[in-house]
């Protein structure tokens, strides 16, 4: 585990396998970001099914999840996806993160996405909406706008 300022000190631990969830169970990650995720976030069944492809079930290219927690609580989830590409496309896909609502505005999701950077091998990419606060806080980290992301729902 590592450890940041004393202030907001932050514990985390990397789960890359199904069997490593120690401090809070998958579920319970799982509930974390469907709660914290708030108006931008997305079903527990699509989140779970983001948690599959990290841990390489059912086909997954792996990646990994990041919790976060100070004073021993969960404060933060962050899950990165590897893409299977590179160049074109990064490596890596942020596909969540969120912070406990009652410590935003504290640094923790900075420190959340810095350690994403240091155990992250290869390029990273994320999707955001214009009018979601956090994009101020990815630009800030050094995440670059490059193309407006458009999408076609194909199920007729």
């Amino acid at each position: 585990m590592c450890k940041f300022n004393l202030n907001n000190m932050l514990e985390f631990e990397v789960i890359k396998k199904e069997n490593e969830f120690k401090k809070t169970s998958r579920e319970g990650c799982i509930d974390f970001l469907h709660t914290n995720l708030d108006q931008f976030g997305d079903s527990k069944e699509d989140i779970g099914k983001c948690f599959d492809y990290a841990l390489e079930k059912n086909n997954g290219k792996g990646g990994y999840i990041l919790n976060a927690y100070n004073e021993n609580k969960l404060a933060g989830v962050l899950v990165m996806n590897k893409t299977g590409m590179s160049g074109f496309i990064p490596e890596n896909i942020l596909v969540y993160i969120a912070v406990d609502s009652k410590h935003r505005g504290k640094g923790f999701g900075r420190q959340i996405i810095e350690k994403a950077f240091s155990i992250t091998e290869g390029n990273i990419k994320l999707h955001v909406e214009y009018d979601n606060p956090a994009k101020r806080l990815y630009e800030r980290v050094g995440f670059k706008s490059k193309y407006a992301e458009m999408r076609y729902n194909n199920n007729k």
